[in-house]
């Protein structure tokens, strides 16, 4: 459902939770990637993903859905000119506060804010969580809209099947969250019927401590014709 003013329920929800629990947020994630929320094989997707950029086109990246800035920072210190864009404002003082020397604005993942064709590559980690999935096709589209020809597409997110979770008092907020574990074979088949391919797909089992399902890490570019 949408609100009156043409926003998404969850878009709204999402904003509502992380504007009031940044501080609980950052108390348990931090603002940095880590050993304790990354695997080995995480950090080492990302690390492809940067290498990947920067060999095929060497233009802006937007990590969608930022936070704190901690996937903004690792890929910054990879190499790749980045920048941060989250729907909650608080969320993006407080990425700011940690990493003055980024960018990062308010936005969401269907208003990225960039032009036409103008981006490298963009970054969902973790962000396509709140979105539920007959929502993604709009979250693709406004990929489509700003990625350029050669540019890479990196998505990471909590697999299952589709299945709503909701989170009462998320994060000492009072509100509740709803998180959606996403079946992969149907993000893959909703990347391929937005025009891009999986170049490749990372799923693994829950292996961390705050870890209740599988993991998965898709690594995409837009189909060659």
């Amino acid at each position: 459902m949408r609100q009156g003013n043409n926003e998404p329920d969850h878009v709204a929800a999402s904003r509502e939770v992380y504007d009031h629990s940044v501080e609980q947020y950052l108390d348990v994630v931090g603002t940095v990637i880590s050993s304790q929320f990354e695997a080995p094989i995480d950090l080492a997707v990302l690390t492809a993903f940067a290498e990947e950029v920067a060999s095929k086109s060497a233009g802006p990246v937007v990590d969608a859905g930022c936070g704190p800035g901690r996937a903004t920072r690792f890929l910054s210190d990879a190499g790749l000119d980045i920048s941060g864009l989250d729907i909650s404002s608080r969320m993006i003082e407080a990425a700011r506060s940690a990493h003055p020397q980024l960018r990062f604005e308010v936005g969401s993942l269907t208003q990225l804010g960039s032009p036409n064709r103008s981006l490298a590559g963009v970054v969902y980690w973790y962000s396509i969580i709140a979105t539920p999935p007959d929502g993604l096709r709009e979250v693709w589209a406004e990929l489509d809209r700003v990625l350029s020809g050669p540019g890479r597409v990196l998505v990471a997110f909590q697999a299952g099947e589709n299945d709503l979770v909701e989170r009462p008092n998320a994060y000492g907020s009072a509100a509740t969250l709803g998180l959606y574990r996403h079946r992969v074979d149907d993000v893959v088949r909703s990347l391929g019927e937005a025009g891009f391919e999986v170049l490749v797909d990372v799923r693994r089992k829950a292996a961390l401590g705050h870890e209740t399902t599988p993991q998965a890490i898709l690594l995409a570019h837009r189909r060659q014709n």
